[in-house]
């Protein structure tokens, strides 16, 4: 720093100036940069940014049918377990109807073949 004493009036408002231009410096617009393929990177940012959203879409909609087509394996499977549930009822009870129908065959003969006995 310089002495206060040997500096001089004139000089002190010289150094003012050159303080308040070199402030003054930092607030001037500084040039654009001018690229000549600013357009092409645009573009080519602008083509990846669609492949990235498309490719996303792509895999949201194979996640969701996915989801769609387990759900409709589950409900398949459980309609196939409830056919064969109803399967084994009705086989269950054309069983015991036919058991029936061979005990009230066998009574009635019985019942015919004492009465023929006794006659």
């Amino acid at each position: 720093m310089k002495h206060m004493d040997r500096a001089g009036f004139a000089e002190r408002l010289k150094t003012a100036a050159e303080a308040r231009k070199t402030l003054l410096a930092g607030f001037t617009p500084k040039p654009t940069i001018t690229d000549p393929q600013i357009s092409e990177r645009h573009a080519m940012r602008a083509a990846a940014l669609e492949q990235v959203r498309r490719e996303r879409t792509e895999a949201k909609a194979a996640k969701k049918q996915a989801a769609a087509d387990a759900a409709a394996l589950a409900k398949q499977a459980e309609e196939a377990a409830a056919a064969s549930e109803l399967d084994l009822k009705r086989s269950e009870r054309k069983t015991r109807k036919a058991l029936t129908k061979a005990e009230a065959k066998a009574k009635r003969d019985a019942r015919y073949a004492a009465r023929k006995a006794r006659q």
